[in-house]
């Protein structure tokens, strides 16, 4: 079992010393979330700003939490829907034209259980280009999500899923190719 006064936050985990991090949490609650919707231009420089990586175009919400936005990088046309939290202890790389639904949350850390110090880790999740996650997906560290790929609401994805699918469930499983054109 764990015996958390044993845990220790590695060195440099966060990537940005103290201040850096306590001004962005503060830019975020005052300035980010406070923002008109329409200002996404506005969101994206003060993400950019703080080292977030962020393509032509990207309609991010006001209502979207990011914990380290220098460990973000956004693709051209992609969208970030309301409430959506991207929890970037790790790194989270989301491709051009994809979209990120509502209440979905990207998770780029946990803790390893088995050993008493319950030590934190991060594992970068890739989002390629093209994919949908519709609401309230859960995505799990250290996970690919191949391009052109769906994955149905309220799903929870713990391993890589292929390119050109649909996936739905908890764990989130291939229902059928996702084929251009066709109909549902």
């Amino acid at each position: 079992m764990q015996k958390l006064e044993t845990f220790k936050l590695p060195k440099n985990f966060r990537g940005r010393n103290a201040i850096v991090v306590q001004l962005w949490w503060f830019t975020q609650a005052i300035f980010f979330r406070n923002s008109p919707q329409f200002l996404y231009g506005f969101r994206c420089f003060l993400l950019r700003l703080f080292g977030a990586k962020i393509g032509e175009k990207v309609i991010i919400r006001p209502t979207v939490k990011i914990t380290y936005p220098w460990k973000v990088s956004i693709g051209d046309y992609s969208w970030i829907g309301d409430d959506v939290v991207l929890y970037s202890l790790g790194n989270i790389e989301i491709g051009a034209n994809t979209v990120i639904s509502q209440k979905s949350y990207i998770c780029a850390a946990s803790h390893n259980y088995l050993r008493p110090e319950f030590p934190i880790f991060a594992s970068k999740i890739i989002i390629e280009d093209e994919c949908w996650l519709a609401t309230d997906v859960f995505i799990a560290p250290g996970v690919t999500v191949h391009k052109g790929t769906v994955v149905g609401s309220r799903s929870s994805v713990y391993k890589d899923l292929p390119a050109n699918k649909v996936c739905i469930g908890n764990p989130a499983i291939i229902v059928r190719d996702r084929v251009p054109n066709a109909s549902l």
